[in-house]
């Protein structure tokens, strides 16, 4: 699982301990807590995709447009599993979930088993 991603200028990690989403501007000397709520749930995963940072989450896919500061619900459905890894191939959106391999043409807002 993707728990660091370089991020423009910044490097973004999922505190596993503290359930927060921290950036560094030093190539990782320091870390510094951008996001530390929990209505999204437990972090597992990190994806910049376009513009977004996505997250899978024990609640879903959230999403950020201002580098995780805030995080909004995108997709909680159950039908699919507990969202694990997200990855992408340029265009579309793949998971790895508990019940398999699922992808989304459609920013993560449907899932369609592969």
């Amino acid at each position: 699982m993707a728990q660091l991603i370089n991020y423009g200028r910044e490097m973004l990690r999922i505190n596993t301990q503290k359930n927060a989403i921290e950036y560094s501007t030093n190539d990782g000397r320091s870390w510094i807590s951008r996001y530390t709520g929990s209505s999204a749930g437990i972090f597992y995963d990190l994806l910049q995709f376009g513009n977004e940072l996505l997250a899978c989450t024990s609640k879903g896919i959230y999403y950020s447009t201002n580098e995780g500061r805030s995080w909004i619900s995108r997709y909680t459905g159950s039908s699919v599993g507990t969202f694990q890894q997200l990855s992408t191939d340029g265009r579309n959106l793949l998971a790895t979930t508990s019940k398999g391999l699922y992808y989304s043409t459609n920013e993560g807002r449907s899932w369609i088993k592969r």
